[in-house]
């Protein structure tokens, strides 16, 4: 029960700070970036989010997008693994979609170029969303709704560059960018606390979390072992490694951003640990050891107050600002 408390205390805050107008909001000063081929536009990202909402999506009518990727959970589900069609559980615990517009690849294993490409990939995927893309965008063609908007935005019929354009757009426009942290940094310097500047030292100086958890967006982008497990024998999901069956990618996964962390739980590629403890448990460990486990991995001791002080510092990096500003 505390772990919800928390959280719900670190929403109603995040409120407040947005509602009192107490500091600007920062997501109006971002620039999105976009392919060339799909800029963004107000049309676009309206009929991206409606595509995103919408069940019919799925095989059977019972999952959409955001059943994994829920708004009021930092877009993510907070289930070790997500639900599919069938009651389905897939291989992999969802991410967070706040601020994928600067993604540099998508999926854990860090292989898709764009979110165009991923959109496609959930949709069909048997344990998840189902659906034969064919028979799907000739369903979605007959809904006088979405065949207009094709039509008025993009001068074509529904059809797959209009459902994964459409999709993306929305994607884009999910900003996270308002935190404490972020404030902080713009020059409001009573926005963190200072046991959380206090956390940010340790991050950052002590334990040097930043070479793979780098501001502003805390990941790199890149897939790294993390000593997860000592080895992955016998398991199904072996990371990166089964793209391209390059042994050297056993246990790879992509770096996760830290943002909105404490909103994100489970953790791990696979929803394995439970809390931020668990996670800082792992590590101060220095990982279990896999002979392709990162060399940034090390054992490290952290006192009581410094842990506190630590998941202080992850809060800071909580914004939840984008649920009022786009009405969810």
């Amino acid at each position: 029960m505390l772990r919800f408390a928390s959280v719900a205390l670190v929403l109603v805050l995040g409120f407040l700070a947005l509602r009192c107008g107490s500091s600007q909001d920062l997501n109006a000063l971002v620039s999105i970036p976009a392919p060339s081929d799909n800029p963004q536009n107000t049309a676009k990202i309206a009929l991206g989010r409606k595509l995103f909402f919408d069940t019919r999506l799925s095989l059977d009518g019972s999952v959409s997008c955001a059943t994994c990727h829920d708004p009021r959970k930092a877009f993510s589900d907070n289930l070790a693994k997500s639900k599919g069609i069938n009651g389905q559980l897939s291989e992999r615990n969802a991410p967070s979609l706040l601020n994928a517009a600067f993604l540099k690849t998508a999926m854990f294993d860090a292989h898709l170029q764009t979110l165009e490409l991923q959109v496609i990939v959930p949709i069909q995927e048997p344990v998840e969303m189902g659906h034969n893309m064919k028979n799907l965008l000739k369903q979605l063609r007959q809904i006088p709704e979405y065949q207009a908007a094709a039509q008025a935005i993009f001068g074509r019929d529904f059809d797959a560059w209009v459902l994964t354009r459409s999709i993306s757009a929305f994607e884009r426009s999910l900003l996270s960018m308002n935190a404490p942290f972020d404030q902080y940094l713009a020059g409001n310097k009573k926005a963190m606390t200072k046991d959380q500047l206090a956390g940010w030292r340790i991050f950052s100086e002590d334990l040097y979390c930043i070479k793979c958890h780098p501001a502003p967006n805390f990941t790199t982008y890149e897939a790294a072992n993390n000593g997860l497990y000592a080895n992955y024998e016998g398991k199904t999901d072996q990371g990166r490694f089964r793209i391209h069956h390059d042994s050297s990618d056993i246990g790879k996964f992509k770096v996760p951003s830290l943002r909105n962390l404490p909103l994100t739980y489970p953790y791990m590629h696979d929803g394995s640990l439970q809390t931020i403890d668990a996670v800082l448990t792992h590590y101060q460990k220095g990982g279990a050891g896999h002979p392709l486990q990162d060399q940034q991995i090390v054992a490290f001791n952290l006192s009581s107050k410094e842990k506190q002080q630590l998941t202080a510092f992850f809060n800071a990096l909580v914004d939840t600002s984008y649920l009022l500003r786009n009405g969810f």
